[in-house]
């Protein structure tokens, strides 16, 4: 009897060590062709890493074919532009629609197919596109939110957000939306499709949950499930979702992908110079195509664009993923840096909002930052560095789920790479604008940029309908200026980005209470809710009154000038290497 139970005991742990049955390998171009369709719902997942050998893929597979696709994503950035360049997406669901690494700006095809309506923009935000997600996946109807209240995206999204009355308040609620299938790229899956995924997760792994027909992955590796075992806590697709594995290294390229929690993948860096190169093709049709030609249609798989990448190129990248090749790089470009006293009105808007930043910190006891790209960005790291001298203790946050990061010097871009392993906590956005800004325990304050800001703090960074112009979307900035407990903004100033009422409302102004721009502050008073002009930089006029008028003359609204007018103090040799060293190649600090 008792041979017989040791029998059935070594019988189970024979059983249980067993790999699951079921092979979902297979190749990158048959999964694609026997998975998609005309006519789909792609999501483009974004659980940090974007599954870019799968764009390529679709791409090749149905360029030029009209194949109709709705396409959602949390943003449309680098490679994503060919789904609009070779006419497959006839929907874009998104929150930014634009060029964002190293710095954010408008991109000619997505202008020019949204003047030409050859493609409808759906907007959402960064926090309302994965709450809408999580609903489909949790397999409610609605879901609640603190954001979109007020914003013109309020309107355009009727269908799809509603404010209801609650006891307490109106409470607004989003739609779940549920993709026909998800693609995502991780390091590893098993060959049964459970799929493993390093922090930060960015918008998480839900629109796997609320996928109709499943999921497409690509992985960098695919691994025994003993390995999984191993690191179950960083497993987060289980493999009933997934419809097909596709082993495709380097799959983000020329994003990056971090190898945080597990150092036994080799980590690579973001490919600067490819994403420079394709960021100017955008701006001309004939280099567009010819670049196409190049590393899409002329490239029969993954395996060839890996070979014509080559061996050290790919090595190189895997080298700039060291966390401190951040230091030889920056000393190769301080010596071309700018070493004198003088600066550019952009330089003094950095410092002087980083200044305030600082104060307001100080003065509200604020515990947190959360800052949007490009000189708001630099500011508010300037102020955190500042802060941390003095010995106050503050947390930077960036909406993708870095928490508690220190901002290495040498790139201004806000989700940098090598930021990632300085994070007390590495989470993703719906815990990082839904709870760590937008709780009623928050106490955090924003800094953003915008395209344009009208006197009462109104933001927009989307569209100009008037001119048929398309910006780059909300990103994260209706979600911060409807969380945060107080916004500044920066923004360089003319009469265009400082209209007397923004004809789209990306971000509603109540929260913003302090705007800094190339020539000055304004400020609202207290229990206003309209800017005054409270300082003028130096090097605009050299008295007050003609400072005043030379603003005036740039201001898009009827100027209110208060009471009593500052001078701004001109930045220091410190306070100017402080935001120097953080743009050596001066992508934010020459505009002005």
């Amino acid at each position: 009897m008792f041979s017989s139970f040791e029998e059935r005991v070594a019988d189970k742990v024979e059983l249980a060590a067993k790999e699951p049955s079921g092979n979902k390998v297979m190749g990158l171009k048959e999964a694609v062709s026997s998975l998609i369709r005309p006519g789909m719902h792609l999501h483009i997942g974004h659980a940090y890493m974007r599954p870019n050998a799968a764009v390529y893929e679709i791409c090749r597979q149905f360029w030029g074919k009209d194949p109709r696709f709705t396409v959602s994503s949390l943003g449309f950035i680098a490679n994503m532009v060919l789904f609009v360049q070779g006419g497959l997406a006839r929907k874009l669901i998104t929150t930014f629609c634009g060029d964002s690494y190293p710095f954010p700006g408008p991109n000619r095809v997505y202008q020019e197919a949204f003047r030409r309506g050859r493609v409808e923009i759906e907007n959402w935000t960064v926090l309302t596109l994965p709450q809408r997600l999580l609903a489909g996946a949790m397999g409610v109807e609605w879901m609640p939110t603190h954001s979109l209240k007020g914003s013109t995206m309020q309107e355009e999204n009727a269908e799809d957000f509603r404010l209801v009355d609650m006891p307490g308040g109106a409470v607004g609620m989003v739609r779940a939306l549920r993709p026909d299938l998800t693609l995502f790229h991780a390091w590893a899956a098993d060959a049964a499709g459970n799929v493993l995924l390093t922090p930060p997760y960015a918008e998480n792994v839900y629109a796997a949950f609320a996928a109709r027909e499943g999921v497409l992955v690509t992985v960098e590796e695919v691994v025994p499930t003993s390995f999984l075992r191993r690191h179950s806590h960083f497993v987060k697709i289980p493999g009933y979702l997934v419809k097909a594995v596709c082993r495709a290294p380097m799959g983000v390229h020329p994003s990056g992908a971090s190898n945080q929690g597990i150092k036994d993948f080799e980590a690579y860096a973001e490919d600067e110079e490819f994403m420079l190169e394709l960021r100017e093709a955008c701006g001309d049709e004939e280099k567009l195509e010819e670049w196409v030609r190049e590393w899409v249609l002329g490239v029969e798989d993954h395996d060839e664009y890996l070979r014509k990448l080559g061996y050290e190129r790919i090595w190189h990248l895997k080298g700039r993923a060291a966390s401190d090749s951040w230091k030889s790089e920056l000393a190769s470009r301080t010596p071309h840096m700018n070493a004198s006293p003088s600066y550019t009105a952009a330089e003094l808007m950095v410092v002087e909002a980083a200044r305030l930043l600082r104060d307001k910190i100080r003065k509200e006891g604020y515990r947190a930052i959360l800052a949007g790209i490009g000189a708001s960005n630099l500011a508010a790291w300037k102020a955190w560095y500042d802060l941390r001298r003095e010995g106050y203790d503050v947390d930077l946050m960036a909406e993708v789920g870095f928490f508690g990061y220190a901002p290495r010097p040498g790139d201004p871009f806000i989700f940098n790479f090598r930021n990632i392993p300085t994070c007390t906590m590495l989470t993703d956005i719906i815990t990082v604008l839904g709870s760590m800004v937008g709780a009623k325990s928050s106490c955090a304050i924003g800094a953003l940029g915008a395209g344009q800001v009208d006197p009462y703090g109104n933001l927009n960074s989307t569209k100009v309908p008037e001119y048929g112009l398309f910006l780059v979307g909300s990103g994260g900035a209706c979600d911060v200026a409807l969380g945060a407990r107080e916004v500044l903004v920066t923004v360089s100033q003319d009469t265009l980005r400082t209209p007397e009422r923004v004809s789209y409302v990306t971000a509603p102004g109540e929260r913003v209470r302090t705007l800094v721009t190339t020539m000055g502050v304004f400020e609202k008073p207290a229990g206003g809710d309209r800017f005054q002009l409270t300082a003028y930089f130096p090097k605009v006029a050299p008295s007050s009154r003609e400072a005043v008028e030379a603003i005036r003359s740039a201001c898009g609204w009827e100027l209110e000038v208060a009471r009593e007018l500052r001078v701004v103090d001109e930045p220091t040799l410190d306070e100017l290497y402080d935001v120097r060293i953080f743009d050596p190649r001066r992508y934010f600090l020459e505009e002005g």
